[in-house]
């Protein structure tokens, strides 16, 4: 069953009846989160739109959790380079919700079946605890929906071309999944595949993080889509996530080009200098809007990133159609894949 239904009018009238809901929860279980509001002389919104936001950094600095300690399941970390990290407090009833809804949104272009997998990774990464937060969570994360799981890279980093061809060999012939952090992908896998003719035709790659090295290569998203088709993967989707919205993915439809929102979560883009809600066309500040955060008031969150809408009810999926631009100037970076050290 597809997660991505709602036309825009009938997905904002239903997000902003559980989101105001939300808003009211997380007052009452919450006081941090009360008081940002009461300071903020918070009232009712009539729109979406008009939602308190937080900061995403705000996870930074203050414990928000809306559950008392004693039912604390997990406790998230992001990937902040800075050493700060945020902390997203989940119970079970939350933990639960966000699997099944992150595995909704992936079978939307995998299929209800888990297809043999392969992770443009290393599986030594999980044992360093500083990574296992950001890239090695999103790594397990993403496992789940895989079977027969094969590691591109050794234990040293270094692609392992003989366990790639093992997995070809044996899972070429029909279709399977690849996950990696997009500049391991182009590194470890397109450019192997490239120079050993590795057909990856029956491949369907979810990949997320990693731009701004490739941004440095000069390789826009357009052209990664275009040189992997060269070797015969053409099913690629790119997603948008973050630690501080576990389970809520934004992924890339099926012609490419844009993000596009599940039913139960939206984007807002705001103008920096005024915070209004800016047209389809006009880049600003991604806000993201999720109803799954019940455990913390993660459900209305202004983000670090630039990004634009490019269209509503206009492409592959119903709903707002986006892209993400890059990071606001001087904002932190996040990087999952971006902190990672290319072997010796």
């Amino acid at each position: 069953m597809s997660v991505f239904t709602l036309p825009q009018a009938a997905k904002e009238e239903a997000l902003l009846k559980e989101l105001s809901a939300l808003v009211e929860h997380h007052r009452e279980h919450c006081e941090p989160y009360d008081r940002i509001l009461a300071a903020s002389g918070y009232e009712p919104a009539t729109s979406v739109a008009g939602l308190p936001w937080l900061p995403v950094r705000l996870f930074k600095n203050l414990e928000l959790k809306s559950i008392p300690d004693d039912e604390v399941f997990k406790v998230l970390t992001s990937s902040g380079t800075t050493g700060e990290v945020s902390k997203i407090y989940l119970d079970k009833a939350a933990a639960a919700t966000q699997t099944k809804q992150l595995g909704a949104t992936v079978q939307s272009v995998l299929g209800p079946k888990r297809l043999p997998m392969l992770l443009v990774d290393t599986k030594a990464m999980l044992k360093d605890r500083r990574s296992f937060s950001a890239r090695g969570a999103g790594v397990l994360g993403m496992a789940t929906f895989g079977r027969d799981h094969v590691w591109a890279l050794d234990g040293e980093g270094h692609v392992d071309v003989d366990a790639i061809r093992e997995f070809l060999a044996k899972h070429g012939g029909e279709p399977f999944l690849i996950f990696g952090f997009t500049y391991m992908v182009w590194l470890h896998l397109y450019e192997v595949a490239l120079a050993q003719g590795l057909d990856l035709s029956n491949g369907i790659l979810i990949h997320s993080g990693g731009w701004k090295k490739l941004i440095d290569q000069a390789v826009s998203p357009d052209e990664f889509r275009t040189r992997l088709a060269g070797v015969g993967l053409t099913r690629t989707h790119n997603f948008y996530g973050m630690v501080e919205q576990i389970g809520t993915i934004f992924l890339e439809g099926p012609s490419g080009g844009s993000l596009y929102c599940p039913d139960f979560a939206d984007v807002v883009i705001r103008d920096p200098e005024t915070w209004e809600e800016l047209p389809p066309g006009k880049p600003g500040l991604i806000e993201v809007v999720s109803t799954l955060p019940t455990s913390y008031p993660g459900h209305v969150l202004l983000t670090e990133d630039l990004g634009v809408v490019h269209g509503i009810d206009d492409g592959d999926w119903p709903g707002k159609r986006f892209s993400v631009l890059g990071r606001l100037p001087r904002a932190e970076a996040r990087g999952c894949s971006d902190t990672y050290k290319e072997a010796a």
